[in-house]
């Protein structure tokens, strides 16, 4: 539980991921859906280095599950509607509905994977044990924070791989990446 607090108080302390979390709070879309990943991990090694905390973050990974429309378009919707209501935002929103990334996951990874039943089940498979994660700000000011692999490796800046469905390339890739920013 110390980990939860430590990371929702340093999220509450970064100006743009309250004000997507908020943002999206207030939009209330009609399926479940988590800011998660990169942009998060990156803010609270960014607080543990003593880096500002929007240090090295390219952009806001949002993501969510609407197994009824698969149309990319929906995606497309959604970060619209969302850079409207953020108005002068500063870094790219990246909105995906996870019910749909097995129509693309072979063509930018190179082999295919089976559609995921959930949304919890797609954050399952990120490529570390650290970006494993997405936290979501509840109608009920309450936030939810989906880890399932702890948040032992993301307060440790451990960059662990998740094998469950990452290639040696991916994690060498994005923990080369990682380690240049955060040594």
């Amino acid at each position: 539980m110390l980990y939860d607090a430590k990371l929702l108080e340093t999220l509450q302390e970064s100006k743009p991921l309250s004000k997507i979390l908020e943002t999206l709070r207030q939009l209330d879309p009609p399926f479940e859906y988590y800011v998660g990943a990169g942009s998060i991990t990156n803010t609270i090694w960014n607080r543990i280095s003593g880096y500002p905390l929007d240090y090295g973050i390219s952009d806001i990974d949002i993501v969510y599950y609407d197994n009824y429309n698969l149309d990319v378009q929906s995606e497309v919707a959604l970060r619209e509607t969302l850079e409207i209501s953020l108005g002068d935002f500063p870094f790219k929103l990246d909105v995906k509905n996870q019910a749909r990334v097995h129509f693309w996951y072979e063509g930018k990874f190179g082999f295919p994977i089976e559609p995921y039943p959930s949304l919890e089940s797609a954050i399952d498979s990120w490529p570390t044990t650290a970006t494993a994660l997405g936290v979501r700000l509840e109608q009920s000011g309450l936030y939810t924070i989906y880890a399932p692999y702890s948040l032992h490796d993301l307060f440790s800046m451990i960059v662990r791989p998740n094998k469950l469905l990452v290639t040696e390339e991916i994690y060498m890739s994005k923990s080369t990446k990682w380690k240049e920013k955060w040594p």
